[in-house]
């Protein structure tokens, strides 16, 4: 059933090469990783090229987007840190 879902709207595409290209890097990174026997390195990485990857997907540049949350994570409440994920992420507004 879920493989034919593409039938019923011709936008979807047939199969999911593109996110598999998108997802390389960051399983090829995390098995560097693992295979040099350090596998909470290769998570944390993961995790990292994670946020990286769904930031740019989200229009966001990288380097902003971590450089700004990392700034607000301290004081960000933990029933607020979902807003800091990349698609509900806004900049922080800087008072002139």
């Amino acid at each position: 059933m879920a493989l034919t879902r593409y039938l019923d709207d011709g936008d979807l595409p047939a199969d999911n090469n593109w996110v598999e290209n998108q997802i390389r890097p960051i399983a090829l990174g995390r098995k560097q990783l693992v295979v040099r026997r350090q596998p909470a390195a290769g998570k944390r990485a993961a995790a990292v090229m994670t946020l990286v990857h769904s930031a740019r997907l989200n229009g966001h540049d990288p380097y902003a987007y971590l450089k700004d949350v990392l700034e607000r994570l301290p004081t960000q409440p933990a029933s607020r840190v979902q807003e800091l994920l990349p698609h509900h992420w806004q900049p922080a507004t800087t008072a002139s």
